[in-house]
């Protein structure tokens, strides 16, 4: 799937070169990941969540739809995580991934 998503986003901005910052989960290290030539990969360091901008979202959506509640289905789980995520502002988005040093 790490292979599909690389060609599609190579594809999709073929005309730049893209830095992608990633962690260091295995699919994202694979031997046999083939990297397009217009990426370029960087990995922040092992251990290192509070360096990645997307754990703070993952942390909001959290707290906000799933925090203290108990789901029967996991219809219900996604229909509250995809709830939230639409009343998130842009700005709001924003704030939660920003990151000084990128």
């Amino acid at each position: 799937m790490m292979n599909i998503f690389l060609e599609e986003l190579s594809k999709a901005y073929s005309e730049y070169t893209i830095l992608l910052i990633m962690d260091q989960a295995g699919w994202h290290k694979s031997k046999e990941l083939n990297i397009p030539p217009n990426i370029q990969i960087e990995f922040l360091p092992p251990y290192s969540p509070e360096l990645n901008p997307v754990e703070r979202l993952w942390k909001w959506i959290k707290k906000e739809a799933v925090h203290n509640k108990v789901f029967a289905t996991l219809e219900q789980l996604m229909e509250s995580v995809i709830n939230e995520y639409q009343k998130l502002s842009q700005e709001k988005f924003a704030r939660l991934c920003a990151c000084s040093y990128l």
